[in-house]
């Protein structure tokens, strides 16, 4: 009986030659990345009472939650692990000058298919886009992890996603997975593996590919893959951190469930107040009155994205009583943005830059809602109090969209923005 994705990963970690669903195995980690809250799993590995971490060269650590630091809670955090991947002579460690975890996993060629990648933060599903069995755990899971390179886990089901079509004008890979939860629901992956394929995952580049796995976190998913391919080992072969495996499922892998999409009618999606998989298309909700617009973050903060919001902002203005904000993933897009005049576009039109990181997404410190405002995003996630204020409206959205609904201060169809 073949193995999916999921099985042969775990399998190969665990040092056996096959596992299925279900079964529980002790696999050994090759990547190992906080941020932050790194300082928890600090607290927690002082107790287990080892000294030196299992392995510095395959911990990762990474600011960017709160950077710059807004309070001296947080400072003093970040003081603590600074020291601390010193005096453990951790190499890979990124202060508050970098990006998101899950965009510099990918550019610094730590995310890298067939190899088990963990993480103290729910969207380390991200690296799933590469080939990775990629999955967040807690502070104690990562502090065992610090001292023993090793993680029990019990191999998940997979549901095969397989999404065929050719994607319509000013509909992105946002829209195919906020179509794809809305289908399954928000508990439809629950601790199950996602593994998608077809002609129009394909087609995609792999930043879009990352905003596909980093959204399945919010159907459940424990790890979820686009099957790697050529396009995938075109990005990794220069610049992996470590060896890897183009591993792919068998043909004959056996599937908890299997889910067939075609995008060729698909319109622009949102997912609406308060759940991510409360999904409409545009033409349902359009004309909502909104306050604040933001394009950035983990899922939606790459170049092209912040390239496509620009060539729907191209001469035009932002609405006065909408606040825009623009958050790049990391500074070397931050950079090439600036190089290509993007930047320069966004800001003509009245986008407020943030710095590379996860800014408004938190709602820690930056772009914060009050209570009644409503806002359109390209993050991850519309729970109540996500960005500010609780009793605040967040709608979730291709950059795309966000950007003709900044321009116009109501949710906004971007296609009659790129009709010429």
């Amino acid at each position: 009986m073949g193995l999916t994705l999921a099985e042969k990963i775990l399998a190969k970690k665990s040092g056996k030659d096959q596992v299925n669903a279900g079964e529980i195995v002790q696999a050994r980690v090759d990547v190992a990345m906080s941020h932050e809250n790194g300082r928890m799993v600090k607290l927690s590995f002082a107790k287990i009472g080892v000294g030196k971490v299992w392995d510095p060269d395959k911990i990762m650590i990474i600011f960017d939650h709160r950077v710059p630091a807004e309070s001296e809670r947080t400072a003093i955090g970040q003081k603590e692990l600074r020291e601390f991947v010193k005096a453990q002579g951790i190499e890979n460690f990124y202060d508050i000058n970098v990006g998101v975890c899950h965009q510099i996993l990918a550019e610094e060629g730590f995310s890298r298919p067939g190899i088990l990648l963990v993480g103290t933060d729910s969207h380390t599903t991200t690296a799933g886009a590469l080939g990775a069995f990629a999955t967040g755990i807690g502070a104690t899971e990562m502090a065992a992890v610090w001292a023993t390179g090793e993680l029990w886990l019990r191999v998940p089901d997979t549901l095969k996603i397989v999404v065929n079509g050719m994607l319509p004008k000013g509909v992105y890979a946002k829209d195919i997975i906020l179509s794809v939860i809305g289908t399954i629901g928000a508990d439809g992956a629950d601790y199950r593996a996602m593994e998608f394929s077809g002609s129009a995952i394909s087609a995609l580049s792999i930043a879009s590919r990352m905003v596909i796995s980093n959204l399945s976190m919010e159907a459940g998913a424990k790890t979820a893959f686009v099957i790697p391919d050529a396009v995938t080992e075109n990005y990794v072969k220069d610049i992996a951190k470590g060896p890897y495996e183009m591993i792919v499922p068998d043909a004959d892998a056996t599937y908890l469930s299997e889910h067939t999409f075609d995008v060729s009618d698909l319109e622009p999606q949102l997912a609406c107040p308060h759940q991510v998989d409360n999904v409409k298309p545009i033409t349902e909700v359009a004309g909502a009155k909104i306050n604040q617009a933001v394009i950035g973050s983990c899922t939606n903060g790459r170049l092209e994205d912040l390239a496509e919001a620009a060539r729907i902002l191209k001469g035009k203005k932002v609405n006065p009583e909408v606040r825009l904000l623009v958050v790049p993933a990391s500074w070397s897009i931050y950079a090439q943005a600036l190089k290509q005049g993007i930047m320069e576009t966004l800001i003509d039109a009245g986008a407020v830059i943030v710095n590379a990181g996860c800014g408004p997404c938190l709602g820690a410190h930056q772009g914060c809602l009050a209570p009644g405002e409503v806002a359109v995003t390209s993050t991850n996630r519309n729970f109540q109090g996500r960005m500010g204020s609780a009793e605040a409206f967040l709608y979730l959205a291709s950059p795309a969209t966000v950007a003709a609904s900044a321009i116009e201060g109501k949710l906004a169809d971007p296609r009659k923005y790129l009709e010429a």
